[in-house]
Formats: structure tokens, sequence, C-alpha cells
């Protein structure tokens, strides 16, 4: 495994930030790390690339432990924190080969990265005059100089605009075709276009671990829909192959059900069967952005 955690605990003082967590990531995965604020994200990025110790447990990167080994599971990992540390006085070509010669690498790679990452025509800037989409970029080079086995990127999209925000997703979606990724963001659309697997955490426990392609295959359908009259939810539950029904608001009603055939004519009919009618109705699928409400609310 590239990334094993095993019963993380983490107190600061009597609060606790992570509660036993457990989890394994496999060489080649891009795996979403969500969770609300403050749900304990950061905490265990910090615990896995060494700056913070556990409370209780064991993080393994590629079969390193983080305290009895930090240094050689830290020479794994590309790390690019949250609040994305760069020397804005440098010109980024020079902040490059910095960071180049304290992992003794040759300059040739800097160049390497440099064009890999997209950094070409801003190479001979100060960081200081560079976009925030750029800073990630230099974040990032700065995170795959050494050639890492195990990526590790805190919040790598916030503050980003739309194209800037389209331009570190593929970026992140190359450089992992060759590398375990883990990604934390609070965007869902980015986990769904970039990761395999999404892990969610929520007050310091991990409340889902879902493969992205069975949580899209099995989406459940939803119908929100509004009658002229109240009716009882028993009379509701009459309604062929419905899961749940959610009494939301007076004559208004979210009914789940567990089939992907579209149910709105089932509705029409139930409604016309039993003298109805229906003011509205809208249909979506279950998709990750439900998941996380239903999990963290």
């Amino acid at each position: 495994m590239s990334i094993e955690v095993k019963n993380i605990t983490k107190l600061y003082g009597t609060q606790k930030a992570l509660n036993a967590i457990s989890f394994t990531i496999k060489k080649g995965e891009i795996v979403g790390f969500l969770g609300p604020n403050g749900a304990g994200k950061s905490t265990l990025m910090k615990i896995l690339t060494g700056y913070i110790s556990a409370s209780e447990g064991i993080a393994l990167v590629n079969d390193f432990d983080v305290n009895t080994h930090k240094i050689e599971a830290q020479q794994s990992i590309g790390y690019l924190p949250e609040h994305n540390p760069l020397y804005l006085e440098m010109y980024v070509k020079e902040y490059l080969q910095f960071n180049a010669a304290i992992h003794k690498i040759s300059k040739n790679e800097v160049e390497n990265i440099i064009n890999k990452v997209g950094l070409k025509p801003e190479a001979h800037k100060k960081i200081s005059q560079l976009s925030k989409g750029y800073r990630q970029r230099v974040g990032l080079a700065s995170a795959l100089l050494h050639n890492p086995e195990v990526l590790i990127l805190d919040e790598p999209t916030t503050g980003l605009d739309p194209n800037q925000l389209v331009e570190i997703r593929n970026l992140i979606k190359e450089v992992g075709k060759d590398k375990t990724v883990l990604f934390s963001t609070h965007i869902m659309q980015e986990v769904e276009a970039i990761c395999d697997r999404v892990i969610l955490i929520n007050k310091g426990e991990i409340v889902a671990d879902k493969n992205l392609n069975e949580l899209k295959k099995n989406q459940e359908q939803v119908i929100e829909v509004e009658f002229d009259f109240k009716v009882e939810k028993q009379f509701v539950s009459g309604i062929p192959h419905l899961k749940l029904a959610n009494n939301i608001h007076d004559t208004s009603w979210v009914l789940t059900f567990d089939t992907s055939k579209d149910m709105r004519p089932i509705v029409f009919d139930f409604a016309h069967d039993n003298g109805l009618k229906i003011l509205n109705l809208t249909t979506k699928n279950k998709n990750l952005e439900s998941l996380f409400r239903e999990f963290t609310s």
C-alpha cells in the first residue's frame, strides 16, 4: 500500500481532532479527501507528512512509519499545503533551483518540471508577480521536483477562477497517472472530475469511503414533488420502488427510489389515479454533493 492509516487519533488538549480513523490507499489511486471545515482533513495530512505526530495509531507511507522513519517517508512524498508557502521575492526558476539543491537534484530536472507544469512563460518572473493559478503551479512543481511516489495536496484549487480550476485539475490528473494522490478539497465537481475514490470525514471520523464509479453506477433517483392537497406518508408509500419519503413542507415531498428507471410517469399516474394534481416536480440523482450533505448534516 502507498498509504496506510491505522487507528490514528489526534488530541489537542481535550479536543479530539481525529478519532481512531483507518484506511488504505493503493499505488496509482487518486483519492478525494472530503469533509466540512474542522473535520480533521489538514490534521491528517500533517500527520502523514510528518509535520505533527499522532496521539495514537500508526501511519505508513510507502511502508515507512512516519514516526520512526520520518525522513524516508518524507522523501517519498510531494506535499502542497493549504497555504502554499512560497518565497515571493524569488524568481520562479530561482526558487525551484533552490529547492532542487536541497533535494540534490540536477538543474536539468528543474527545466523538465517547469515544462511539465506549464510554467515556462512565467519562469523568469518573480513569484510575487504571478496569479494565484501560477503560484499553485509553482507549489506543485516544488512538490514534484524529487519525483515522489505519493502526492498529498491540501486544498490545491482554493481561490482559483474557473479557467485556473480547469488548468490545475488537468495538471493533477496528468501527474496522477503514475503517482498516488491524496487530494483534499471542498469542491465536489473537482472530486468527481479528478478522483477514483472519495473518503468523507466528519468530526474526526470517517463516515464514508466510496469508489466513484460505483457511486455513479448506483445513484438513487430523487424526485421532489408538490401535490395540490396534503397527503399522509402511508398513502405516498404505495408508490412502487419507493425507498424513502420525506414530507419537507405541507404538500411537498422528497421521494427517493432505488431504481434507475425514470419514475416521473409513475408519480404522475399515482397522482392521477388518486385524484391529486401535481403543482411542481423536479428530479435529480443522488450524487456526491447529496452524499456529503447526508453524512455531514
